[in-house]
C-alpha cells in the first residue's frame, strides 16, 4: 500500500498483507476486510474508551459512554477516513468503485475499523491505540463533557459565540452521483479566523456536520497551538 497512508498512521506494518486485507472491500474479492472490522471495532472501542477515563478523572459512567459514541460512531470513523486520504487506498469491485464507493460513508469507516483491526493484529493493543490516540488526537483535544452528543454545528457554532465571533458559513461546493446515490461537497468558512474546511456525505447536512466537525478540530487545535 502507499508509503503516504503508512506515514500518516505513524506505522510500518510487519505483515503488509493485514493492511492489504484490511483495504478490500468485498465487492473486489477475498479475503476482504469484514472480519478485521469485527476486532477493530473492539480494539477502537477500549482504545477511544482509555482515553476518555484518562483525559476526565471526573466524568460518570453515562457522559463516557455517551462520549465515546460520539467518537466511534460511522460518521466521526467516516470523517477521519477522509482526513487519511483512506478511499484512495481501498480496493472496490468495479460496480462499486463506479457508484463512488471509495467516499461511501459505511466503507470507508468500516475500511478504518479494519486497519485499527490489522494493526492490532501486527502490532498488539499497544501499536493499535498509539495509531488510534494520534488518528483521534485533535477530536480528543475538542471532546468537552459539557458539549458531548451535541451535533458538530452546533459545537462550532456554540464555541464561536462564546468568544465572539461571527456563525460559520457554509457553501454546497460540487454534487454528483445519480440521483439515488447522490454526494454532496460542502465547505465551511470561518472568515474571521481564516478557517475553510471540507465535508461530503450522502446529504447536504450530512456533508455540512462533516465539515463543521472539521472545522471544529481545526479551531481547538489552534487555540491549544497558539
Amino acid at each position: 500500500m502507499a508509503e503516504a497512508l503508512r506515514h500518516r498512521l505513524g506505522y510500518r506494518f510487519r505483515d503488509s498483507g493485514l493492511l492489504a486485507q484490511a483495504l478490500t472491500h468485498r465487492s473486489f474479492g477475498t479475503p476482504h476486510n469484514e472480519r478485521l472490522e469485527f476486532i477493530g471495532d473492539a480494539v477502537l472501542n477500549c482504545a477511544v474508551a482509555l482515553a476518555l477515563f484518562e483525559r476526565f478523572p471526573s466524568t460518570q459512567e453515562g457522559d463516557l459512554s455517551r462520549a465515546r459514541a460520539n467518537l466511534v460512531n460511522r460518521d466521526t470513523l467516516a470523517q477521519l477516513a477522509r482526513q487519511l486520504d483512506l478511499g484512495a487506498h481501498i480496493r472496490l469491485g468495479e460496480g462499486e468503485a463506479r457508484s463512488g464507493g471509495a467516499d461511501r460513508t459505511s466503507i470507508i469507516a468500516d475500511a478504518l475499523e479494519a486497519v485499527f483491526g490489522a494493526l492490532f493484529l501486527d502490532g498488539g493493543f499497544d501499536a493499535a491505540r498509539d495509531v488510534i490516540d494520534r488518528v483521534y488526537a485533535d477530536l480528543l483535544r475538542a471532546t468537552d463533557p459539557k458539549t458531548l452528543g451535541k451535533d458538530p454545528k452546533t459545537r462550532l457554532q456554540e464555541w464561536l459565540q462564546a468568544r465572539r465571533y461571527a456563525v460559520p458559513e457554509y457553501e454546497v461546493t460540487a454534487t454528483s452521483g445519480e440521483a439515488h446515490a447522490q454526494m454532496f461537497e460542502v465547505d465551511c468558512r470561518i472568515p474571521a479566523l481564516a478557517i475553510v474546511t471540507h465535508g461530503s456525505g450522502p446529504s447536504r447536512r450530512a456533508a455540512e456536520q462533516n465539515a463543521a466537525a472539521a472545522a471544529f478540530a481545526r479551531v481547538v487545535s489552534d487555540a491549544f497551538d497558539g
